[in-house]
């Protein structure tokens, strides 16, 4: 503990500044400013190096938080960032995006704002890659044994990286034209640049990892026979089914799931050309649903030049402080103003949607809300509330209700769950030998801390299977090896 009093010296949290939102409208790029080094020294040198470190327990990939928060605080970044790395594959992702239950755990946060866990660590990553210190690990020796990971997301990132410094020859397959799953073509880049996902990349391709963009499997490749190629297989594919919203009008033109919307804008920004792109520019949008994806979709609009932005949620509006069944160290639900809503646009709250309504020309021209009850623990649009608020655009942001299974299901016979993810052991193994599932694949839609600490895990769980496996344990028969490993 460097400091042993600089809890008491410095009590509030400073974060980095936003830059002006007239200025970043103009633009796709980060929105916080350079962080001045001397605050973050003192904001790392308020961490307590308490007993128990609840903040391990509220961190699932167990970060040594006070190690590092005790090593930034010394000026000692190259040894932080080690032990940053000793249990966090990218932190420069969840430096960046993750909500940090890590904060909301923190010893200190009881009855002062808690330390500034988050933003600590992602300054160690940045400084880590300006200065040099992120250097490929390659395997010492290679095992022979093969293992292909489905899906270029956090998890199977994470999955792919720990198998190949184990020794084992990775490929890495993803369905889009460009490796990242959801962190290239779901996260805006004026929350995550793509240099970010780029230099980590570049680190993996120097270790041995092999990636296979543009390839579907079940497609492509059908799932059967990419197991008889490898000698494990691990589904990182994702939670990527959107919560549809089946009410009159569904159907116009100008409704669009969130996500369709999103990969669209990302592709642009990477220089792609889109043909019909759908754009917010000049129109009035609405976004249902309150989570992180209706964030993004906010920021996004509010970019392209929407003529008006409002955010419609089912629920309640969140307390600003901790409720009673939520307490201390327990992650809680608040009500929080991203840098997105901070740009502008209206929130409103206990609004159920009822309808999308036509223009003569099959378009939605508005949707009808009324306001939100509860009958017999059921949400339902309260009688005599209705009315209307235009909208050129309307962006389902719902959240997704599991992992796409038909091919998975038919070609290889994975079972899924109630929840709609692929079942699994509690060694990340499917009802299919050697076939595993990670992140939200199998856990369902999660944070992207949960997505890396599961890559990780059914990592460890695959490299000790390996070391038993022989051989097959079903006969298949593969019939297509154009594509090699």
């Amino acid at each position: 503990m460097a400091d042993p009093k600089g809890f008491l010296k410095v009590q509030e949290r400073e974060l980095p500044k936003r830059r002006p939102v007239s200025v970043r409208l103009m633009d796709w790029k980060e929105v916080y400013e350079q962080g001045d080094p001397s605050e973050l020294r003192r904001q790392a040198g308020r961490c307590m190096d308490c007993g128990i470190p609840f903040c391990h327990q509220g961190c699932p990939l167990g970060n040594l938080i006070p190690e590092w928060n005790d090593l930034m605080f010394r000026g000692e970044g190259r040894q932080a960032i080690e032990r940053l790395h000793a249990t966090n594959n990218f932190p420069e992702f969840t430096g960046r995006l993750c909500p940090a239950p890590c904060e909301s755990s923190c010893v200190l946060g009881i009855n002062q704002p808690a330390v500034t866990i988050k933003q600590v660590e992602v300054s160690i990553i940045d400084q880590a890659f300006a200065n040099g210190w992120v250097q490929p690990h390659p395997p010492e020796r290679l095992s022979g044994k093969t293992v292909a990971v489905v899906g270029s997301g956090p998890a199977g990132l994470a999955a792919a990286q720990q198998l190949t410094r184990a020794g084992h020859t990775v490929a890495v397959y993803e369905r889009d034209d460009r490796i990242g799953g959801l962190l290239r073509y779901g996260i805006p880049d004026f929350k995550m640049e793509k240099k970010q996902l780029e230099q980590r990349l570049n680190q993996m391709l120097a270790e041995g990892t092999r990636f296979r963009a543009g390839i579907t499997i079940g497609v492509d490749i059908s799932w059967a026979d990419l197991r008889a190629r490898y000698d494990a297989v691990i589904v990182c594919t994702g939670a990527t089914v959107p919560r549809d919203l089946p009410i009159p009008g569904r159907d116009l033109s100008g409704v669009h799931f969130a996500m369709d919307y999103l990969v669209q804008q990302n592709k642009l920004g990477a220089g792609d050309t889109i043909a019909d792109q759908i754009t917010a520019e000049d129109k009035h949008v609405v976004v249902l649903g309150g989570g992180d994806t209706g964030a993004d979709c906010i920021g996004t609009a509010h970019r392209q030049g929407a003529r008006s932005v409002t955010n419609l949620a089912i629920g309640a509006q969140p307390p600003s402080e901790r409720r009673p069944d939520q307490p201390w160290p327990t992650f809680p639900t608040l009500f929080e103003v991203s840098s997105a809503h901070e740009e502008g646009g209206e929130r409103q709250f206990l609004a159920t949607t009822v309808e999308f309504l036509s223009n003569e020309s099959g378009e939605v021209r508005a949707i009808r809300v009324a306001e939100t009850e509860f009958v017999d623990g059921r949400r339902v649009p309260k009688a005599g509330t209705e009315r209307e608020i235009p909208a050129d655009l309307v962006l389902l942001a719902l959240g997704f209700t599991g992992a796409e299974h038909t091919d998975l299901t038919s070609q290889l016979g994975a079972q899924f769950d109630d929840r709609g993810t692929v079942g699994r052991a509690g060694d990340y193994q499917t009802s299919v030998p050697g076939v595993f599932a990670a992140g939200d694949a199998g856990r369902g839609q999660s944070l992207i801390v949960w997505a890396i600490a599961e890559g990780r895990a059914a990592a460890s769980a695959v490299d000790e299977y390996l070391e038993g496996a022989t051989e097959l344990p079903f006969p298949v028969k593969p019939t297509d090896r154009s594509i090699s490993i």
